[in-house]
């Protein structure tokens, strides 16, 4: 089954004269991101030269893809927008609520149980709104969207922050929150800033032991989780020849871990073979018509350092596979560097878990890789020494990999194989060990790895890496295994030496499922009536946001301090916490509960200026919403990085937080926030964040001059009475004060 066919035409129909276009406007060559932005203008949005990382654009994507986590929040907001249905294709994938713990059967039975009532919900309001629906272990949602949705020169906006898998197969597919993606399903633009362009350059082969994601591991390493914030990854060169359809999808997925708005890769001959194993002929033979459109111009490719902003090059001959961690996606050592940091820094040596899957590395051709490592193994008789699980992508890689036998190797080696969904990656993994809170090493496919995100344990140190150095560092349950130089001992006391991994781009034999799991909408249920137990704790109506007052905010109290990296995941828990997804005033008990108190170097534990004693921080958060008073949130640089769930902007909202004042913010929880009505503001002198002191009364001035590029003035009265002024700075367009003022995007939409 080819989806969306007639739409796909539609853009190919229309794009190399948009393109066109542009190029005699703009008088210059185009880069591959130029040409898919330009192509997706928003009617009457005229042609020029937007200054990047500054202008706010508009455009028309293509479709909309939600995971069932956020999925929730972004229909409640959908079915306050007056639509009776959605204006692009859309679809839901129900990933992230199927907890891993027993095994595959075991664990969705008791997903399909435990949240009976949130999957009826979204099945039910996908069906009035004419949107797709995957089923609970039909996959996850980046694989199943590569396998049969991502086309090349196409864009789409996601309601998870590896959206941008889709890169891989030449698509500009973006991270957003929910309010975000209920513009576009309503029918209107939907609003960027017109991002930055880094150039990557892949010249060489990759071989031996190295993979696709070493690439991103390498370039994480190199821009750090902040150095793609409002930029556009775009690979290039003839190294991308080489790479899988596959690999290319894992390399941009984790453009997210570097803060990247997107990724994305030409088209090329392994683009057009992935769709026409994966059943889209049609697809592949209509971009090969219009190929020189769906790559740079060669221009661009020729002198590169002329046309990005920032140009990076890799050589994929030399490259080393590559660990990142513990704690932050960014610290990237090679695997001959690996060992050595494990000493100096006294990382827990024993590896106790590998885990295999995620939206990052769940393929088919993962699978295959890495089992090419658990099988010498086998064959060599040398036993597994560390937990093993396995998730695959999907539903239809799951019956492919069971056909041709791989899953019965994995289990042959003890593995674990789990349901075709996120589980451990977000935090969905009950573990049944012993490492509750005591330090440990794990080492995963997946693409993150902060604190407490895969179990819940602060002290759990998390690695990432490729499937087959997972399954290779598995095997010898020992962080400082080197596989290209090191040797394991078998049953016997001998020697084995691995050789390096191999495996398969697309399975030989093609491939197969019989049940994919997709439900189509039925046509008929626009009258549908979609009602809410007013018990339920799972699912609440969405009530909306009261609009600004008008007046400037004046001794707002801080509600706490933030010390130190502050992503979505300390903002908003993710693991039990999902089960409240749908239920804003429930969910909103974790607010900030893994955020550091920069006072006490304490989570969840803030000072009541009322008791003076140290209270959790939604505790007190509701505490001065039932008085009627608003609160004031600082933290550093780069607050909200991590997942695009919206409920770290919408918890503190409905919690009457007026002011996130920070360093700097990543860019989805930026918008996030102004679509939700919050001031997100930053110090214009970093150094302001230390006058900040635990009892301060905090005054935000001049919100009603409140425009473009003026900056707002911020007092902070101390408690001995002192008080001192700061500059804070903002990056709110026209559109986004309105949003301001009239409480919500949603709000304004409804106006």
């Amino acid at each position: 089954m080819v989806f969306d066919i007639d739409m796909i035409r539609k853009v190919y129909v229309h794009l190399p004269e948009k393109i066109r276009q542009a190029k005699n406007i703009l008088r210059r060559p185009l880069t591959l991101t130029e040409k898919i932005l330009f192509a997706h203008l928003w009617p009457g949005v005229p042609v020029k030269n937007y200054r990047r990382a500054g202008d706010y654009v508009n455009f028309a994507p293509d479709r909309v893809a939600m995971q069932d986590a956020t999925a929730q929040m972004a229909l409640l907001q959908l079915m306050n927008s007056g639509r009776t249905g959605v204006a692009v294709p859309s679809t839901v994938h129900c990933d992230h609520l199927i907890q891993a713990y027993r095994n595959a059967g075991v664990d969705l039975e008791t997903a399909l149980i435990t949240n009976k009532e949130v999957y009826e919900f979204l099945r039910d309001v996908s069906d009035k709104y004419d949107i797709g629906f995957w089923k609970p272990g039909a996959g996850i949602i980046h694989q199943v969207i590569f396998e049969n949705y991502a086309f090349p020169g196409g864009m789409m906006v996601g309601t998870d922050s590896h959206t941008p898998n889709a890169g891989g197969l030449g698509m500009i597919a973006t991270g957003v929150g929910g309010a975000d993606a209920v513009d576009v399903m309503a029918g209107l633009p939907w609003e960027l800033k017109m991002p930055k362009l880094i150039g990557v350059k892949l010249t060489g082969k990759l071989s031996g032991w190295s993979a696709p994601k070493d690439v991103i591991l390498k370039l994480a390493g190199i821009l750090t989780v902040k150095g793609g914030t409002n930029a556009i990854i775009e690979y290039f060169g003839k190294g991308t020849e080489s790479l899988s359809a596959t690999g290319k999808g894992t390399i941009c997925n984790m453009g997210a871990e570097v803060g990247a708005t997107s990724s994305v890769f030409p088209f090329d001959e392994r683009s057009a073979s992935y769709l026409e194993r994966t059943g889209r002929k049609e697809v592949a033979d209509e971009a090969r018509r219009i190929a020189g459109y769906l790559q740079p111009d060669p221009e661009v490719t020729a002198r590169p350092e002329q046309y990005y902003d920032q140009l990076i090059e890799i050589d994929l001959s030399t490259l080393e596979p590559h660990i990142n961690g513990p704690f932050t996606p960014d610290a990237a050592r090679t695997i001959s560097e690996f060992g050595e940091a494990v000493k100096n820094n006294n990382y827990p040596r024993k590896m106790e878990a590998g885990l295999i899957g995620s939206c990052t590395n769940s393929s088919y051709e993962d699978l295959t890789r890495a089992v090419s490592i658990v099988k010498q193994a086998c064959d060599a008789k040398v036993p597994v020494k560390a937990q093993f699980l396995i998730n695959p992508g999907s539903e239809q890689i799951r019956y492919t990999a069971e056909r041709d036998g791989i899953l019965q190797i994995f289990r042959e080696a003890g593995a674990t194989i789990m349901a075709n969904a996120c589980g451990p990656c977000i935090g969905q993994w009950k573990r049944d060990d012993d490492a509750k809170d005591r330090p440990n090493s794990i080492v995963t496919s997946f693409n993150r790895n902060f604190a407490r995100r895969n179990d819940g344990n602060p002290n759990t140190y998390a690695f990432v890496a490729s499937p087959e150095l997972v399954a290779a560092l598995t095997i010898a349950g020992d962080l400082c295994f080197n596989p290209l130089t090191d040797t394991l001992k078998n049953e016997k006391g001998e020697p084995v030496k691995l050789a390096e991994p191999t495996g398969f781009e697309t399975p030989s034999g093609g491939y197969d499922v019989k049940d994919a799991g997709y439900r189509a909408p039925s046509g008929d249920g626009r009258n549908m009536q979609i009602t809410f137990d007013p018990g339920s704790n799972r699912l609440q109506k969405l009530a909306p946001f009261p609009a600004w007052n008008g007046a400037d905010y004046t001794a707002l109290p801080l509600l706490i301090k933030v010390k130190g990296k502050c992503t979505t995941d300390h903002i908003s828990a993710a693991g039990p916490w999902l089960r409240f997804r749908g239920h804003l005033d429930n969910i909103s008990d974790n607010l900030l509960t893994g955020a550091v108190n920069a006072f006490n170097n304490e989570t969840n534990s803030v000072l009541d200026p009322g008791t003076m004693s140290y209270s959790p921080v939604p505790a007190l958060a509701r505490k001065f919403k039932a008085e009627g008073t608003g609160t004031v949130v600082v933290a550093e640089e780069n607050y909200g990085e991590g997942s695009s769930r919206e409920h770290a902007a919408m918890e503190p909202r409905h919690l009457n937080v007026k002011v996130i004042l920070a360093k700097s913010f990543a860019r989805i929880h930026e918008t996030n926030l102004k679509k939700q009505g919050m001031l997100a503001l930053t110090f214009v002198n970093r150094d302001d964040y230390d006058k900040v002191q635990e009892r301060d009364r905090i005054s935000v001035k001049g919100l009603k001059g409140f425009t473009p590029g003026r900056n707002l003035t911020v007092e902070l009265l101390h408690f001995d009475g002192t008080k001192d002024v700061i500059e804070a700075a903002h990056t709110c367009n026209e559109q986004q004060i309105e949003w301001f003022r009239a409480g919500s995007a949603l709000n304004c939409m409804n106006k």
